[in-house]
Formats: C-alpha cells, structure tokens, sequence
C-alpha cells in the first residue's frame, strides 16, 4: 500500500510553485511524507501483528524512495533517528522470528557499525530506505547537487528512544553528547553551506524569535538548493537540545518551541482545526501540521483535514 501520510508546512497564503523569489521562506506552502523514510512490513509479519493488536493498521503503509518523493515536488520530509552509539542495537530485528525475510535485512552489514539508525519501530516496523542517517543523507545530498536550484527542504527529525519494548529492546536514551554528534552527522552528511541554521535566521537579533517578529527568514531565493531542520520532540529533550544554547545558538536543528521563548520559530501544531495556527503564522513563525494520520483519512478517502490545513491561509 503505497501512501502519503501527508504533512503541510503552513507558512503563509501562497503556493510554492507559484512564488517569486522575493518572498521569505514563512510565506510559501509545501507538503510532505511522514516516516519519509519507511518500507512495508513483512506480509507474514504484519499478519501475525493484526492478530495480536487491532491498531496495526495504521502501520500498513510505505513509501517510495526520498529522492523520488522530492521529485514528485515534496518538499518536507520526516525522519526518525535512534541513537546507536556501540553498533548493532537494531542488527537483529526479533520480528524475524514470526516471518520469513522478503528480502535480505542488512545486506551491507551497515546495523552493525556505531552511528544513528533510521527506522520507526524496533523489532516490528524496522524496514527502511535508508537502514542509516548516513545513507539517508546522502541520498538527499545526491539529489540536491543534481537539482541545485531545488525550493528550501523542510526536514522534521524525532530523535527516538523509550521504555522497553516487548522483544526485549532498549532504545538508546538521548544526551548532550548524542545531540552533538546529531548536529555533526547533519553538518558531515549534506554540508554546512546547504544547512539553514537558527545562528542564519537569528542574525543580529537578541532572540531567535525576535528575528522571527521582524521577518528575518531568509528568502527563498537566499534558501534554494538547501535544508531547514526541525527536532520534533519537546519537554526533556527539546530542553536537552537548548542546553548551553540559548536561541539556538551554533546548533543546527530548529526546535518545536513555545511561542514567547527565545527559541520560537518552528511549531508543530498536529491538528489543523487548531484555531490558533493562523495568528500564529501571520506573526512570522513556520508551523507544521498534519492532513492526516495513522492512514485513516486515507483509506476513507477523505480530505477534510488537508483541505482544513490547506485553507488555514487564507484566514490571514
């Protein structure tokens, strides 16, 4: 089942492919993928799941590959990345035991090596493009030299950990020292000078969203060819990230702030009947929010949320 679990960014009340580039990059509109990344579950796998859980369905999806999607003019991507700091955490996906592999799991050894990992869930949805974020980036990277002039990529990145799962699986929990590396794996895979930074939009501004209140996005003209990154992750981790970097300062991502902190620029704001989402952008910050989710728009057919997300703008 190929399907977009479609993303909007709303920025402001234009279309994308429509647009000069004159305007700043909080006054276009794109849509994206979510776990941009992800394979289909086992068939064998995902019936013995259905069996023991009547939710499974929302994991009954994939997609095609990143650099086909943003062929298709996609132009926010979603990834979730898990900390690996020893290698081999993820090598062995207990899901195995109940089906037979459809295809080779880890051909090149790659789960193997320390380093972040990209897949949605350990032992149960762990089929990925891209079993790295080094791989991933490098396929984003491929296909942005081949379309160099390409509209700004709008990138949300969850940093995954947790409790236990029920194979026995402890995600590696997230620290300063795993965020750092997270910052240096995004500057080593696509490069610095394709990166839009909180340190560029916050410029000589006291605060990040002083920059933001005073329309210091850069335009879209200034942001072709590269990547805004977004943590999608708040509370313990979204604090753990502004650590020591009060706006943002030197660090790569853009976090999902509250409105009136230093750090508000990006908000994640899932559900796009939320009557506060135009205010919001009309002041200047870049809000993400969902058309739909976990497929069931999608299997109903059903486009209200889309059209909801859609025609927020046009409120302005």
């Amino acid at each position: 089942m190929k399907h977009y679990n479609t993303l909007l960014l709303l920025f402001f009340s234009f279309n994308l492919f429509a647009q000069n580039d004159a305007l700043h990059i909080n006054q276009i509109q794109v849509i994206g993928s979510h776990n941009s990344y992800k394979k289909a579950i086992e068939d064998k796998l995902y019936t013995f799941l259905e069996s023991q859980s009547d939710k499974m369905k929302s994991l009954q999806y994939d997609h095609i590959s990143i650099p086909e999607q943003l062929d298709l003019g996609l132009r926010n991507l979603e990834i979730d990345v898990y900390l690996d700091t020893e290698g081999g955490k993820f090598a062995n996906p207990k899901g195995l035991q109940f089906a037979e592999a459809q295809e080779d799991f880890d051909p090149n050894k790659d789960m193997i090596k320390p380093g972040f990992k990209v897949l949605h869930m350990p032992d149960i949805d762990f089929r990925s493009h891209y079993n790295t974020l080094e791989a991933c980036l490098m396929a984003i990277k491929s296909w942005s030299d081949a379309n160099p002039t390409h509209e700004p990529v709008f990138i949300t990145l969850e940093a995954k950990d947790g409790d236990t799962n029920r194979f026995g699986t402890t995600p590696e929990a997230f620290t300063e020292a795993g965020f750092e590396k997270l910052d240096d794996a995004l500057i080593a895979g696509l490069g610095r000078d394709k990166l839009i930074t909180p340190d560029d939009v916050r410029g000589e501004h006291a605060t990040l969203e002083e920059a933001v209140f005073n329309n210091n996005w850069p335009t879209l003209k200034a942001s072709r060819g590269k990547f805004l990154f977004i943590l999608d992750d708040a509370k313990a981790k979204r604090a753990l990230y502004i650590k020591n970097h009060p706006s943002l300062k030197e660090r790569v991502l853009f976090v999902n702030a509250e409105p009136g902190t230093p750090e508000a620029a990006t908000l994640i704001i899932n559900n796009p009947e939320n009557e506060t989402i135009s205010g919001l952008v009309s002041k200047g910050y870049i809000i993400r929010t969902r058309a739909d989710a976990g497929t069931k728009e999608a299997r109903a057919n059903d486009y209200k949320h889309f059209e909801d997300a859609k025609n927020l703008v046009h409120k302005l």
